[in-house]
């Protein structure tokens, strides 16, 4: 980022902070009893958007113990959320989009209208909704469909808007307190002060501590995986500076410092991979390998399902990321608003962490057997990204038949370091993997050091209007073109070590050379100068896309909507993976019809429904690569011989295509005062039509697997999903308070996971989830709310997603057991 642009963002927060308050302004008339949305870039009611939409407030979020982006993906129709690393690092898969770990997000994720970090390296992180995002909200609005005009980064599968409240002119506030099992601690506690009558502040803080539910029982480092322990804060600040013109910053902060996610081995299809069930290795090495690690990791956690095996003294995920969004709205006249919004964020996360669920030490063992992992370079992270964004608007509406929308996006990304770092291995024995001190086992074993940095630059001009050519029918038109490029530097480099049972300094190291890029030296040259092994990447791509929809309007309680839109994704770059280090860019057909209606009387309530089709052509789709190094001579192909190591990795390549359709269903319904009854549904029917031919296999791998079959269905992809929440207000009198139970049921199908699997574990298993809550706000009449929850009542257990090894064995992730607690909220100043 360039000084000019930090002056300019300065500039324009201090100037927020520094206005002489001016005149007063009303509060909109927002429609009382209807739910707003800002969808469309400017705020509407819910039922006059032609988009399938669904939205969770506040309170809704509490009642379902939504903290995360991994449980918002639990009640939303058509929305999964794979959490193979961790809740902290969930991304999101909408009507069947799938984002892989390097590719860009197919579901953009917008706070206070700014999309989400960019966030590119050797682990998964950023892109999303991290830690402390989720409290003190106005709502959260999940778009499905692609978002490729109005929204400033082009998503072919939708968008997660995070809508923050912003300072009111009230002095109010609340102080929250949650406390559960697995020690859950939580505190929040917001503030909002009006210094004047045009300068309102809001400050907002959020804590929270659980401990893993995942318990290690190896008696090797932490005691247990997947806990919680964050801090978020917000200051919000909205300055009138004079009636027509506003300025409204938010700055967030956000640090996360846990123990990190694991899996669980579940089984062994192939144990002749694995170096451990070797009497050989055994016998060279008997404090790393005394038994077959994998069958007694197995048998050590069959006891319990949360019980996992983790050979890692030192495993940590720290993540931190800080923002800050400038928004001004200067109201020019009657018919034009012209709107600027700028950010600035940094992203850092630093993992010390294993990837299959092994255990590579034994109690009392100072040499670990290393068989896959990610470790930072002390003083480096695995991602270290900051993210400039500048969008400008002009909304207009020179007549009541007439509105648009004109504008320009641009979002610039660079590496906030040298290089980010990421430190894998590959059958060896160490006592100091960062040291470099240790000892192939394998004959085959070497220790791979990651190093990346990446550029974003992506630039969008956008429009788009709507005409009422008739009292009931109104035509939307939108047209964007977007630029998008990506580069990036990498050094791969691999240290192998020499054969025996003492660790020791490397006997030799060389490039990971990407394919067709002559590079390197010899052993002695690399070492003495690593920038030998530097090579670059770059994709650019340039689409155009576009939206026609097509609405009637009959009154007020109906509307009908026809829709066609193109979408896009921009292509990319991971110079990390060997031989698959570029993708092009994908894009989409999508074609649309739907219908909300809402009824009142003596029974009230919506309907709507939407019902999908999508052309998918040039479509980024996993590969799972298989190493000639982890196969043993006899089972290596004749293309084996003399190639070269390489790791283990999933890569990207795109062109395939495929057809995604389905139909959405989001009710509410109201029956007699008191109760309520909402339900939401997705079926959704994929298929993969054809995928890029994978015959050129780059040296050193033996194959190259497809991460879904033709003529099957896509991975993250459930068949059927409904969530069905009931809640009744007891008729309690007005001086006891308001009191509410509500319950939520969730069905998930089974779907697709992961090719590399085994057959038998490729497809996750349906899920059955039952959330309760009870709601007693205004408690005797005080300002006291108290709320109890349970999550997973019926404590099902289920696998999340299965990771097949390379090294012969199979992961899968375990859900979240059941989670209970209560809250008490004492509410100042309303």
């Amino acid at each position: 980022m360039t000084r000019p642009t930090i002056r300019l963002l300065a500039a324009t927060t201090l100037f927020a902070l520094s206005a002489t308050p001016a005149l007063a302004q009303g509060p909109a008339d927002d429609d009382a009893g209807a739910i707003i949305v800002t969808a469309r870039r400017t705020e509407e009611r819910l039922q006059d958007v032609p988009i399938s939409i669904t939205v969770f407030n506040q309170q809704q979020l509490n009642d379902r113990n939504i903290t995360n982006a991994g449980d918002l993906g639990k009640f939303t129709p058509s929305l999964t959320t794979n959490s193979r690393f961790g809740s902290e690092n969930s991304f999101f898969s909408l009507r069947g989009f799938t984002q892989e770990i390097q590719n860009s997000p197919t579901v953009g994720v917008y706070f206070g209208e700014v999309v989400a970090a960019r966030a590119a390296g050797g682990t998964t992180g950023g892109n999303g909704a991290g830690p402390g995002s989720f409290f003190d909200l106005q709502n959260v609005q999940v778009l499905k469909g692609p978002q490729g005009t109005l929204f400033g980064r082009n998503t072919t599968g939708g968008a997660v808007l995070l809508v923050p409240q912003k300072p009111t002119d009230n002095l109010e506030g609340y102080v929250e307190g949650s406390i559960g099992n697995y020690g859950l601690l939580r505190g929040q506690a917001v503030l909002n002060i009006p210094l004047a009558d045009t300068f309102k502040v809001r400050l907002g803080v959020d804590r929270q501590k659980r401990d893993g539910y995942l318990k290690n029982v190896s008696g090797i480092g932490v005691k247990d995986y997947n806990d919680i322990d964050y801090f978020a804060a917000r200051l919000s600040i909205l300055a009138e500076l004079t009636p027509d013109l506003e300025n409204y910053v938010i700055a967030s902060y956000m640090r996360s410092d846990t123990n990190g996610s694991f899996s669980k081995i579940v089984s062994q299809d192939n144990a002749s991979r694995d170096p451990c069930t070797s009497a050989a290795v055994r016998a060279a090495f008997p404090t790393v390998c005394p038994v077959d690690l994998r069958a007694a990791q197995i048998a050590a956690t069959s006891g319990n399902f949360w019980n996992v095996s983790g050979g890692r003294p030192d495993a940590r995920q720290l993540i931190e990321q800080w923002q800050v969004i400038n928004t001004t709205t200067w109201t020019a006249s009657d018919t034009l608003t012209i709107k600027n919004i700028v950010s600035y964020a940094e992203y850092r996360q630093r993992s010390r962490g294993d990837i299959f669920g092994e255990n590579g030490f034994q109690s009392g063992a100072t040499v670990g057997y290393h068989p896959a992992g990610a470790n930072n370079v002390p003083g480096t992270n695995n991602i270290g990204q900051s993210t400039f964004t500048e969008e400008l608007q002009l909304q207009g509406k020179p007549s009541d038949n007439l509105s648009y929308q004109v504008g320009g996006y641009l979002e610039v990304a660079d590496p906030l370091q040298g290089f980010q770092t990421t430190i894998g291995a590959s059958g060896i024995a160490c006592s100091d993997i960062v040291a470099k001190l240790c000892a192939d086992i394998t004959g085959r074993g070497f220790e791979q050091l990651s190093q990346s940095k990446y550029h974003f630059r992506n630039l969008g001009l956008y429009a788009q209007g709507t005409l009422k050519f008739a009292p009931t029918l109104s035509l939307t038109a939108g047209f964007r073109y977007t630029s998008d490029v990506q580069s990036g530097l990498g050094q791969v480099l691999k240290y192998t070590f020499p054969a025996g049972s003492t660790p020791s300094a490397p006997s030799g190291v060389a490039c990971s050379q990407p394919t067709g890029v002559v590079i390197g030296g010899t052993s002695a040259q690399i070492a003495a100068d690593p920038s030998r092994c530097n090579f670059s990447r770059r994709v650019s791509s340039n689409r155009p896309t576009w939206l026609v929809d097509l609405d009637w309007k009959p009154n007020d309680d109906v509307l009908v909507y026809a829709k066609y839109a193109r979408g896009y994704r921009q292509g990319g770059v991971n110079v990390t993976s060997y031989g698959l280090e570029t993708w092009g860019p994908e894009k989409l057909d999508l074609y649309e019809i739907g219908a909300k209606t809402s009824f009142d009387g003596a029974v009230r309530g919506t309907f709507n429904i939407a019902a999908f089709y999508n052309d998918f052509a040039s479509q980024q789709i996993a590969i799972n690569t298989l190493p000639c190094s982890l196969l043993p001579p006899a089972q290596q192909p004749a293309s084996c011989v003399g190639a070269p190591a390489v790791s283990a990795a999933q890569g990207i390549a795109s062109g395939a295509t495929s057809t995604i359709k389905g139909v959405e269903v989001d009710a509410s319904i109201s029956p007699f005062a008191g109760f309520r009854v909402d339900v939401g549904y997705a079926y959704l029917d994929t298929k993969l039509k054809s995928f890029p031919d994978l015959s050129n296999v780059p040296p050193g791998f033996a194959q190259l697997l497809p991460a879904a079959t033709v003529g099957g269905v896509l991975a993250m992809t459930p068949k059927n999903k409904v969530t069905v929440t009931g809640s009744y207000t007891v008729p309690l009198p007005e001086t006891l308070g308001r009191m509410t139970l509500s319950a939520t049921y969730t069905y998930q199908s089974s779907m697709f996971g992961n090719s590399s699997s085994l057959p038998s574990r490729q497809t996750i298993a349906p899920q059955n989830l039952v959330n309760a809550n009870l709601n007693w706000s205004s408690v005797a009449g005080s300002p006291v709310d108290l709320s109890f929850f349970i999550t997973n009542l019926t404590n099902e257990k289920y696998y999340t997603y299965y990771i097949g090894s390379s090294f012969g064995w199979e992961a899968g992730i375990p859900n979240e057991p059941r989670m209970y607690g209560v809250r008490v909220k004492y509410r100042f100043g309303d």
